[in-house]
């Protein structure tokens, strides 16, 4: 068994809001300058930059994990991440026929930039990226699990697009395993006042739209990783994650 530390919900340039700093490359970096073993790229709504983090995080050692931040039907955020950066990729095609398309404002969220390993801009999504699917959270779970990832709730601490601030609580009757917060501090309060997230698998993650935002190292999972591959230990990331299936 060893310690992993780890950042699951980072946005890239390619995020409405998300810093034009926040390429591939530089958030790799960044990770491995912050101690950081294990880093998901969750942009809102795509992970048309997975395949370029991909290859940036492997430059610097880290092990990289395809994903996105889902926006509800509700507007809740719900992170999203798959163990296969191809898997990754085909629920992106598919969430893709659940948006909503709106024009993006670039004078007002900025630009939404795709890159490739190089941090050359190859294209641009034309439509708002934090626009509210089709999807209902109550049906998130089972939709990304029959997709072969692992859905759950963001940031459930914050207001904004929080699961408890939207609802008024962490509902008992989910099927959601692993419940996301962005301090720490806050879980010990929380699972006091919301029984729902008792016997739920806590994570806590930056949600980093600038450089500075993306954790450092303190949270870590502990795998066992013998005989040592990247693809055993994200195989057994995931495993742990799913350890209420």
């Amino acid at each position: 068994m060893n310690r992993y530390y780890y950042d699951l919900h980072i946005h890239s340039c390619l995020s409405p809001c998300g810093d034009d700093d926040m390429t591939p490359n530089n958030i790799a970096g960044m990770g491995a300058l912050n101690g950081l073993n294990i880093m998901a790229l969750t942009d809102h709504n795509t992970t048309k930059n997975c395949p370029a983090f991909f290859k940036a995080a492997k430059k610097q050692g880290i092990i990289p994990i395809a994903g996105m931040e889902l926006t509800t039907a509700e507007d809740i955020h719900a992170v999203c991440i798959f163990p296969t950066l191809e898997l990754a990729m085909e629920f992106d095609s598919f969430v893709e026929k659940h948006r909503m398309l709106i024009p993006n404002r670039t004078d007002i969220f900025g630009f939404q930039q795709i890159m490739n390993e190089n941090d050359e801009v190859v294209g641009e999504e034309a439509n708002l990226l934090s626009m509210a699917t089709d999807i209902m959270i109550d049906d998130a779970y089972e939709i990304v699990k029959s997709q072969g990832g692992i859905c759950y709730p963001a940031h459930v601490d914050r207001d904004a697009n929080g699961i408890i601030a939207t609802l008024g609580t962490f509902p008992e009757y989910s099927d959601f395993k692993v419940a996301e917060f962005h301090d720490g501090e806050k879980i010990s309060s929380y699972g006091e006042k919301y029984s729902g997230l008792q016997g739920k698998i806590k994570v806590v993650s930056s949600d980093a739209h600038y450089l500075w935002d993306i954790k450092e190292k303190k949270e870590y999972f502990e795998l066992d990783d013998e005989p040592y591959s990247s693809k055993l230990v994200t195989q057994r990331l995931f495993e742990y994650l799913g350890a209420c299936e």
